[in-house]
C-alpha cells in the first residue's frame, strides 16, 4: 500500500508540472499549436531516459524512488492520452497538415530524447 501511496504522490508532483509547462508554453507561443503537451512528452521521456539508466544496474536509487519518480512523477507529467486527443481534434478541425507534423515531431523528437536520456544517464553512471 505504500507503494501505491508514493507513486500516487509523485504523479501529483508530475500533473503539477505538466500543467504548469502548459500553461507557460501557451501563454509563451499561444494557442495555434499544442507546444505544452509536446514539450512534456519530449522533456518526460527524456527525464525517463535520465531515471531509469541513472537508477539502472547498481540501483543508485532504491526501488521506492524509481517508482515515485519514473511510474508517479513521470506518468503525472507525459500526456499521450493529451497528445492523442489533440492530434484527432486537429485532424477533426480539417488541420490534417498541422496533425501530421504534430504526430511525426512528437514521436521523433521524444524518441530522441529518450536516446539523449539514456546516453546521459549512461555517462552520469560510469
Amino acid at each position: 500500500m505504500i507503494k501505491v501511496a508514493l507513486i500516487a504522490l509523485g504523479g501529483a508532483v508530475g500533473t503539477a508540472m505538466r500543467y504548469g509547462l502548459s500553461v507557460g508554453m501557451l501563454r509563451w507561443l499561444g494557442p495555434g499549436f499544442p507546444f505544452g503537451t509536446l514539450a512534456a512528452n519530449v522533456l518526460g521521456s527524456f527525464l525517463l531516459g535520465v531515471v531509469m539508466e541513472v537508477s539502472g544496474e547498481r540501483e543508485i536509487a532504491g526501488v521506492q524512488a524509481k517508482l515515485v519518480i519514473g511510474t508517479g512523477v513521470m506518468g503525472g507529467f507525459t500526456t499521450y492520452s493529451s497528445f492523442n486527443l489533440e492530434t484527432l481534434r486537429l485532424a477533426e478541425q480539417g488541420a490534417w497538415g498541422r496533425a501530421g507534423l504534430y504526430l511525426g515531431v512528437t514521436v521523433l523528437v521524444c524518441v530522441v530524447a529518450g536516446l539523449g536520456g539514456v546516453a546521459l544517464g549512461r555517462s552520469l553512471r560510469a
